[in-house]
Parts: structure tokens; sequence; C-alpha cells
């Protein structure tokens, strides 16, 4: 690339990723308000969970009427990034945001990261219908977007970049992809946190063991059951959605159906913990310990959610689920409990999405550097024995993750 072309990319993308950042950020701005509303409400308020199935209808007869093929969710940000079939619809942005406050409004158990996913790659890719771009260019559209809106929602923006760059490979790097993701991230989360003062979760792991071969040998147990935690999770979401889809031909009635059976458990388990975020609990998993069984709870919790037909992202639940994990796993490993919380909560996210360093570079954002080492061996082991499979059907690591498999 000569000079000029050089600076004709860089200022191309600097402008873009700007634009891009803002819209993201925005985005996720004012989902994280308007979620951060519908939780206390729901709290405050716990007879509307029984509303859940009417909630879950009026998302599922929207997306059947209005969604069109908005309905794949992430999966339809990896098919145009693979191959470019249609422009994302401007419509998913609205649908995703409003399908999840409604999801957690009346009760489900979803997360958040595929609604600033979508929603940041949505606004981004309506770009190429005003700005002549070319197929690679879209592609870096996306990245940009995905990058933003996963940034701006976790306030982690060097693993938001790495998260776009890692999830959408397709096994292929390339360098013109970096600068775009990682200023896009920037921005986005810039215009989230400090242009609009939203606040993110603050999590604490206040003692690191020294980095000895005996505390080193313990991750790699704990590596695996977050990998194989990470590969249940991902089983249990495909299932229910093939169950549903196998048993439910119309498509407003799996969420009405599974909303009912969602409200029937909260009532009968007397309990509010495992749906929603779960957020508070995700931080009581790194002071206290807490019931073994939580981890198993939300799993089968959110797949049962998602599979029928509600909308949010899956990630929140899997941090839920590895830091309850690793709370669990104290009593049998002599690591310290939030250290073994703050491995799962990355690592079992690692074992799902096939994003080890994505997840790493996170955990040291969100806990502090000095984790590093933990964090980034429970992530590869946990990558490699999470199996071939991901949340995400469409994603294409482009490579075979190990002999194992």
């Amino acid at each position: 690339m000569s000079f000029r072309s050089f600076l004709s990319y860089l200022s191309r993308w600097i402008l873009l990723g700007m634009l891009i950042g803002l819209l993201a950020g925005s985005a996720s701005a004012f989902f994280l308000v308007a979620l951060d509303w519908a939780t206390n409400f729901r709290e405050a308020n716990g007879w509307i969970i029984a509303l859940l199935p009417l909630g879950g209808f009026v998302i599922g007869w929207t997306y059947y009427k209005l969604g069109q093929n908005s309905v794949k969710g992430n999966n339809l940000l990896l098919d145009e990034l693979y191959q470019r079939q249609h422009p994302i619809p401007l419509r998913m942005t609205p649908l995703v945001l409003f399908g999840t406050i409604f999801t957690h409004f009346f009760g489900g158990s979803a997360g958040r990261e595929g609604t600033a996913v979508q929603m940041g790659g949505s606004l981004a890719d309506q770009l190429s219908k005003y700005i002549p771009i070319s197929q690679a260019e879209r592609r870096i559209l996306l990245i940009g977007g995905v990058a933003g809106g996963f940034a701006s929602v976790f306030g982690t923006p060097l693993a938001g970049a790495i998260f776009a760059l890692e999830w959408m490979h397709q096994g292929k790097f390339r360098w013109k992809s970096l600068f775009p993701a990682f200023w896009t991230a920037w921005i986005a989360h810039w215009i989230c946190a400090i242009l609009w003062g939203v606040a993110h979760t603050h999590y604490e792991i206040p003692h690191i063991p020294a980095h000895t071969w005996i505390n080193l040998a313990w991750i790699i147990p704990a590596g695996i059951a977050f990998g194989f935690s990470g590969r249940l999770f991902g089983e249990c979401t495909h299932f229910f959605s093939n169950l549903f889809s196998r048993h439910l031909s119309w498509p407003p009635l799996r969420p009405l159906i599974g909303g009912l059976l969602i409200a029937i458990f909260v009532w009968i388990s007397d309990s509010t913990t495992y749906i929603g975020l779960g957020v508070p609990r995700i931080v009581e998993a790194f002071e206290t310990p807490l019931p073994w069984y939580d981890w198993i709870a939300k799993t089968g919790l959110t797949g049962f959610t998602l599979g029928a037909g509600f909308k949010g992202g899956e990630v929140t639940p899997l941090f839920f689920t590895g830091a309850t994990l690793g709370n669990a796993l104290s009593a049998w490993i002599p690591l310290p409990l939030a250290l073994l919380a703050g491995m799962g909560f990355v690592g079992v996210f690692s074992g799902a999405t096939n994003t080890p360093l994505a997840c790493t570079v996170m955990g040291m954002e969100l806990f502090g550097y000095e984790a590093g080492v933990f964090l980034a061996l429970s992530c590869g082991i946990a990558y490699v024995f999470s199996g071939k499979g991901s949340i995400y059907s469409s994603q294409n690591l482009g490579w075979k993750k190990s002999w194992l498999y």
C-alpha cells in the first residue's frame, strides 16, 4: 500500500469508525438504561412474571410478522460476513432492542450481548446503502459494528475489538480490519460510558496467588470443567430451540408456551435468582460460597428461554454460569474463591464462543491484569475442551480446533 493509499484508508475509517461508534454506543446506552429500568420494575413487582406468556406471545408474533431474516439474530451477522446475500435490515435494531427489554421485563432468562452486537451490526450495515464500498469493506463495517456494540455494553473496548475480529475471522487474518475494530470499539465505549454516563458492573479479585507450578496445575481441571460447561450451554440452547421448532410449528406459540412454563417454575421455586441477567448473583459469586447447582439452573433456564423464542444474548448468562461454577469448584480446588469465579466467568464464555483471546483480555479489563496468567490458561483450556460446537450455529472457525475433534 502506498503512503497516499494508507492516508486514504486511515482517514476513511477514522470518520466511519466515529460514526459507527456514535450509533452503537448511543444504542447501547439507551438499551442499558432501559434494561436497568425493566429489571428494577420486575424485581419490585413480582406479579409481572405471571404475564410472561403474554409478553412471549407479543415477541413471537412481532418477529413472525415483521422480523423476516432478523429472527436469525447473531447468526445473520455471521452469514452476511461469510457470503453477502442481503443487507442487514434496519428493523433488526428496534426488534431486538424491545424484544430483549420485554424478555427481561416479564422475567425471562437472557443476556444483553446479543442485543448490543445485533444493534451495532445492523446500524453499521446501513452505511453500505449510502456509501459505495466493496464487499471487503462491508466486512469491516460489520466487524466495527460488532466491536462497538460489544465494547459499549460491557465497558471493555479492547475485548470488544478482539471479540469482533476473533468471532468473525473465518480462519483468515485481514490486517485492514484491525484499526477500524479497535477505533470503533473505543469510540463506542467512550460514547456510552463518558458522553451518556452509563456505568458498568464492577467485579474484584482481591487476592492473586503466586504463579507456582502447583497453583498453575490446578487451572487444568478447572479449565476442563469450564470447557464442558460452555459446551453444555450451547447444546442446551440448540436442544430447546430444535424441540420447540419441531413440536410447535407456529412461531408465536413457542414463547407463549415457554413463558408459561418459566412462570410456573418461578412460582414453584419461589425464587427469581435465575431469571433476568442475574448480575447480583454474579457479584455474590466473587464474595461468598453459593449453592453448587446455581450454574446448572442458569444454563437450563437460559437455554429454555432462548430456545422458546425470547430475545437477548447468551454472554451474561455465560458469565453467571462460569462464575457460579468457579464458586462451586472452590470447595475442591485450593485457589481463591474470587479467582476461580473470575476464571469461570471468562472460561465458560471462551468455550461457548470459541474466542479465547477476547475472553482473556476481557478478564484482564474487568478484574485487573495481575490475574492474566490464570485467566489466559483457563480460557485456553476451556476453548480446547469445549468441542467443535458453538452457541452460534453459523460460526465457521476455519480450522480444526485440536486433535480431540
